[in-house]
């Protein structure tokens, strides 16, 4: 499993992982020089002792020669100056021996063939050993904490520009062509560097939004003249009553694609110039005026291909709404609906929260069902028509707004697409 931390937690870790490598090397290095000098310092005292001993004149009483905590043996010494059998073994020099669960340190000469030996016991030296490692263990403890501490402080210092710096390239008005640089309110620096970086990306967004707009302007101008032209030319031959019934039906298809097509361009044109910061300068209708506009104008192509449209009404609240981006989206999932169902029905309900749009068509494999939102993406490619973008659009202008939308699936089959309103980004 990969871990992933952040900036400031890598200084933190860095720092402690540090503290941690020096204190412990210095623990160690101390504790190790304390156990040399002390053992130096015993076996020379315990050197001195024994030459001491062994310099006396009268050797007929030891019980006063040693100190308390010492104890002296010898080779044919009497009593318990005896040399012990465990002792015999001993090489001339500095020993550490454990006799009965107490250590001791040892010191042994051989002078004429005779083994003499002092031993001392160590208890006072464990007891400061003891001593020396809850100090050290205790001072490890303290810097490693204090490790993290500076690490802690250190990393909000040296992240706080760079926090500053993230806010201000996440904040959507520093892409209004009018947005101050940001590399000026920077140190020259390497955040002053990724700064300078931020301005000439940032630029470059800035001319290609700017681009893209007066694009869509001109192509929403050129579109809409010749967009007029079909619909008056429609009108026109709608009165003429010399057409039949059948070139009636073929004049009312093209009217409403020529609808059609003028709301899909007037809904591009409107995501392309961010409506949604000046939502109170677009026509306002609340779900249910939409769903009457829309039932109205597919009522009759859903019923034409034998198929029940129904309509619940439900509690739904009066709450105005961009009016053509809502239109769009439950245009687009109606039309998706007749699209893709044969028989059975389409149901279209009002909820306190949005609306769902459910059919029994041929339904949407799990496999596809995150895809389905992507442009170009159709859920049957046997079919001719279309070309994918109608539930990309209602995913842009969903994330536009704010709203969300949900597919699920519908027993035996079919789709369920659910749509929740925000309501406190509206009027």
């Amino acid at each position: 499993m990969e871990f992933k931390q952040s900036l400031a937690q890598r200084i933190i870790i860095a720092f402690a992982l540090m503290s941690a490598l020096v204190a412990g090397a210095f623990a160690m290095g101390i504790v190790a020089t304390v156990h040399l000098v002390e053992e130096k310092l015993i076996s020379a005292g315990l050197g001195g002792d024994l030459q001491r001993l062994l310099l006396m004149d009268n050797l007929s009483d030891w019980n006063h020669r040693p100190e308390p905590d010492q104890l002296f043996y010898f080779s044919g010494g009497p009593g318990d100056f005896a040399l012990p059998k465990d002792l015999r073994h001993l090489d001339p020099g500095f020993h550490e021996v454990f006799r009965e669960q107490l250590s001791y340190h040892a010191m042994v000469e051989i002078v004429d063939g005779r083994r003499y030996v002092l031993l001392q016991d160590q208890s006072d030296f464990e007891e400061r050993e003891r001593v020396l490692f809850a100090v050290v263990l205790v001072g490890f403890v303290l810097s490693l904490a204090l490790a993290v501490f500076l690490g802690w402080v250190l990393a909000r210092k040296v992240m706080a520009p760079v926090v500053r710096l993230a806010r201000q390239v996440r904040h959507r008005d520093q892409l209004l062509g009018l947005a101050p640089p940001l590399a000026p309110d920077y140190a020259a620096d390497e955040v002053g560097e990724l700064a300078v970086a931020f301005d000439a990306t940032l630029g470059r967004l800035r001319q290609a939004l700017s681009r893209e707009r007066l694009f869509t302007s001109d192509v929403s101008h050129e579109l809409r003249t010749p967009l007029m032209v079909l619909a008056s030319s429609c009108e026109l031959l709608l009165e003429n009553p010399v057409l039949d019934q059948r070139g009636r039906a073929q004049v009312e298809r093209i009217a409403r694609a020529s609808e059609e097509m003028r709301e899909l361009v007037q809904t591009f044109l409107m995501l392309a110039r961010a409506q949604r910061e000046d939502a109170s300068m677009s026509p306002q209708q609340s779900v249910g005026q939409v769903a009457d506009g829309l039932l109205t104008l597919w009522r009759e192509p859903i019923e034409e291909k034998g198929l029940k449209l129904i309509f619940e009404p439900g509690h739904s609240q009066n709450t105005g709404y961009n009016a053509t981006l809502l239109h769009a989206v439950m245009g687009n999932l109606l039309r998706n609906a007749l699209h893709y169902t044969e028989y059975g029905f389409i149901r279209l309900t009002l909820t306190d929260s949005g609306f769902t749009v459910e059919d029994s068509g041929v339904g949407i494999p799990e496999e596809k069902r995150e895809a389905m939102f992507e442009p170009f993406v159709r859920g049957s490619e046997k079919r001719g028509e279309g070309l994918g973008l109608g539930l990309s659009l209602v995913q842009r202008i969903c994330e536009n707004q704010g709203w969300s939308v949900t597919l699920t699936t519908m027993e035996p089959n079919g789709c369920r697409f659910q749509v929740q309103l925000n309501t406190s980004d509206v009027n």
